[in-house]
């Protein structure tokens, strides 16, 4: 097969190409920018492989760094652009099944797209577009599936969290995993318990954001992959009601932890907990709490204004679409008017300060002047009082 037209980020990188081939190697598009491309795609990076060595590299051209060198992978900065350039190699002996103990340099593109994951993730592409495919990887493709390059039980012995990257790509994709790939994955779910849970993290994440999240994420349960991260043992009967939750766009990680805790039916310190285990960092953290304290108040059909005010805008449509995910009926036109009728978007807004405090009550600056201010700030919020200078010191008074 040979590409109509190479897309605008191969072609910008075509010069890197030539300069490599113009000193007696061969050089590669490869891996994911090649996938989506064929299939119409945003590319996101651009991979070269090359049969150079990264001493050799480093020869041709003038800038680079030393990204991932041990590994074969070099990053060359050239017109405003930076492109990781990684010698073809092949790797041995996984005894953390995530990384090799050994890596060897070799020359042949054939050795180095044997060790990939997925036959789909096997392509390259040369300076004319014509497309390498040496595992069927196009076909794959056309017919929607996720297919292990080789024997798919030793690709996830070398790295299992390969597992993870197979229902994401078939949430991202909306792909099925091929029948021996998915009887791997089966057989091999308790090796994901080697993967560190950061790593576990983010394609779980990412699985959440793909088109058939549902779909990718019922086969986390169902293959046993669940069984082997943190707090899922036993809980496969609550996710499954995720799973089998409505379809919704899920755009952001707070969605997703907020969906997750809720099904398994979390809240406060479990929750905080559940989502310390998952690795997840203490900004999200908060906005979950946050997050799934109004979806519960919405489910018992309580609007609280001053908590809407303290989740923001954004929260409050991303709450609306849990409460759509989970089916739970909500008046968004009340909620809506609530949210029309705040006074202020934010304490910036109040007209008293943290000075006038001090000049009213007479008292020295200190922690008491920020418990003054949210006092005011939620009044003005409920419209408990209006927000004028006059109206708050009159209010700052009777505090």
């Amino acid at each position: 097969m040979q590409l109509k037209q190479l897309p605008e980020d191969f072609q910008t990188a075509l010069p890197i190409l030539k300069m490599i081939e113009d000193a007696g190697f061969e050089a590669y598009f490869v891996g994911g920018s090649v996938r989506d491309h064929i299939l119409g795609l945003p590319i996101h990076d651009v991979d070269i492989a090359t049969s150079a060595y990264p001493e050799e590299i480093k020869n041709i051209f003038k800038r680079t760094i030393d990204t991932g060198i041990k590994h074969g992978t070099v990053t060359v900065l050239m017109n405003d652009n930076s492109y990781e350039i990684t010698t073809f190699r092949t790797e041995s002996g996984y005894q953390d099944f995530r990384r090799p103990d050994k890596v060897t340099f070799v020359r042949s593109l054939t050795d180095d797209l044997k060790r990939r994951d997925f036959t789909i993730n096997a392509l390259a592409v040369d300076h004319n577009g014509n497309v390498v495919d040496k595992f069927d990887g196009l076909a794959d493709l056309k017919n929607h599936l996720i297919k292990a390059v080789g024997v798919a039980e030793e690709r996830f012995h070398e790295d299992a969290l390969r597992m993870m990257r197979a229902v994401r790509f078939q949430a991202q994709l909306d792909f099925t995993i091929e029948g021996k790939t998915e009887q791997a994955i089966a057989d091999n779910a308790h090796l994901l318990s080697k993967i560190a849970v950061e790593r576990v993290h983010e394609e779980f994440v990412k699985m959440f954001y793909g088109q058939a999240w549902k779909t990718g994420f019922a086969d986390f349960l169902r293959l046993g992959l669940s069984e082997y991260c943190p707090d899922f043992q036993g809980q496969t009967a609550k996710l499954k009601k995720l799973a089998q939750a409505k379809n919704i766009v899920m755009n952001d990680e707070t969605m997703v932890w907020t969906a997750v805790g809720f099904s398994l039916g979390l809240s406060g310190e479990e929750l905080n907990q559940f989502l310390r285990d998952w690795k997840v960092s203490n900004k999200i953290r908060e906005d979950c709490q946050s997050t799934e304290k109004m979806l519960r108040d919405f489910q018992h059909k309580e609007i609280d204004v001053w908590q809407i005010y303290l989740l923001g805008v954004k929260n409050v449509s991303r709450v609306e679409s849990l409460c759509e995910l989970f089916d739970i009926t909500i008046d968004n036109k009340k909620i809506n008017e609530k949210v029309a009728k705040i006074p202020i978007k934010d304490s910036h807004a109040l007209k008293i300060t943290g000075k006038d405090i001090i000049d009213i009550l007479k008292i020295k600056p200190g922690p008491k002047i920020g418990e003054y201010m949210t006092s005011l700030e939620k009044a003005v919020v409920t419209q408990t009082v209006t927000n004028s200078y006059q109206d708050l010191a009159s209010y700052l008074l009777i505090l």
